[in-house]
């Protein structure tokens, strides 16, 4: 906080002004919304005098006030533009149009090579899956507000780099500017991990929460953190790395080069190796690709088959064993399990990991902590990447300027 100045503060108060609208998808007045962000009505009538001002909130109606002057509602202009969240996964890049209110307006996902894919690859997916949503949906390219891009691995935020992918023989890849040359609107790059906490936070189970971890579980494995409200990334934005942390001493290799990593136990191919390693012969080793072999799996459990339900028993202990970790040292109010493997696998994988969980966590943090999962209907990593670019817009400081008193004054006139 020492270091953070005054336009700093308001651009955090203006996120909290914002995701009340999010959170709740309804209209709110200035009353209201001081009361739910604990901000005084004077910085509430500024902040929303300002997001008028640039389109984002308009005056929706009016709110009896029990005897007083009727409260002027406010909402989420949702004409003002569009926001664009794409999701580049190990096998497939997915890319989604939302209105500013974050509806959902064209979703689509494109395969990626089978093989080692260039960067070059993922741009050309982008570039195309990005035409094609924009023209599906008559939405012209100047009413873009910005463009979030997930991709996996660690992610020189402030630069666009993509410094590292688990994935592909990726290094220090100028992964914003490459896609400036070919797309040519407002662009923010980040990983699956800030972009899950993002989405949970805006729109998910994170909602009101301070102390929040969200667990990423598909081919990659990773948690983000909301410490006191506030998305956590560390020095070099690399926090949440938690998959590449040692489950089992000299344990199965990991993509990542070392051993006995959580991934290698819990991500997807960790899952088929555990399969692997009870029934070597099992002809779901022989799926085209890890999601159908999970689904199988899945369907399979709830036949009560001995080989799928013992697969999922010993990794949901895994899973507990590791959660047990995060509860130790974060001491969360909240913490939401999503993604493909959580979603494939569903109550089985949970109530096993339930139970290891409370074995390997101590008593006072599991009792405080509200294990959950996630509710999202879209694609968390997509939906967080809109996320990240509503957060830069908000955070445009050439539209976003000090408010002047004459604003300030005509917002707390209502």
């Amino acid at each position: 906080m020492a270091h953070r100045t005054s336009q700093d503060i308001r651009y955090l108060h203006r996120f909290e002004v914002m995701r009340r609208f999010y959170a709740d998808a309804e209209n709110r007045t200035r009353q209201e919304l001081a009361a739910a962000t604990g901000l005084s009505f004077a910085t509430v009538a500024n902040l929303t005098a300002e997001l008028i001002d640039a389109g984002v909130l308009v005056e929706s109606g009016r709110q009896d006030s029990g005897g007083g002057r009727p409260r002027t509602l406010l909402a989420v202009n949702a004409e003002r533009g569009a926001l664009i969240g794409v999701d580049v996964a190990e096998t497939s890049v997915r890319t989604e149009l939302f209105d500013l209110a974050l509806r959902e307006l064209h979703a689509e996902e494109r395969p990626l090579p089978p093989d080692d894919v260039e960067p070059g690859d993922v741009v050309a997916r982008i570039e195309e899956s990005i035409a094609v949503a924009l023209e599906v949906t008559g939405t012209p390219r100047q009413r873009v507000l910005g463009v979030g891009v997930s991709v996996p691995g660690l992610v020189e935020r402030e630069g666009g780099v993509s410094t590292y992918s688990p994935y592909w023989s990726w290094r220090e890849v100028p992964m914003r500017s490459l896609l400036a040359e070919r797309i040519g609107m407002p662009l923010h790059l980040d990983n699956p991990l800030k972009a899950s906490t993002l989405a949970e936070m805006w729109f998910g189970e994170g909602r009101g929460v301070d102390d929040l971890v969200v667990v990423t579980l598909r081919a990659g494995v990773g948690a983000g953190f909301a410490i006191g409200g506030a998305l956590y990334r560390g020095a070099t934005n690399s926090a949440g790395e938690w998959g590449h942390t040692c489950l089992e001493l000299d344990g199965r290799a990991c993509r990542c080069g070392s051993r006995g990593c959580v991934e290698a136990y819990v991500g997807t191919r960790g899952i088929l190796e555990t399969l692997r390693t009870v029934a070597p012969a099992d002809p779901l080793l022989q799926a085209s690709d890890d999601t159908e072999a999970l689904r199988g799996l899945a369907l399979r459990a709830a036949q009560e088959d001995p080989v799928a339900t013992e697969v999922i028993t010993r990794t949901g202990r895994y899973l507990g064993a590791a959660l047990g970790s995060l509860v130790n040292v974060f001491n969360p109010q909240v913490m939401v399990l999503g993604n493909q493997v959580v979603q494939d696998l569903g109550a089985p994988l949970l109530s096993a990991t339930r139970a290891a969980l409370a074995d390997h966590a101590l008593a006072q943090p599991l009792r405080a902590v509200d294990l959950r999962c996630s509710a999202l209907s879209h694609n968390a990593v997509a939906r967080g990447a809109a996320a990240s670019a509503l957060e830069g817009f908000l955070g445009n400081r050439e539209m976003f300027g000090p408010v002047s008193r004459t604003r300030g004054a005509r917002g707390r006139t209502k």
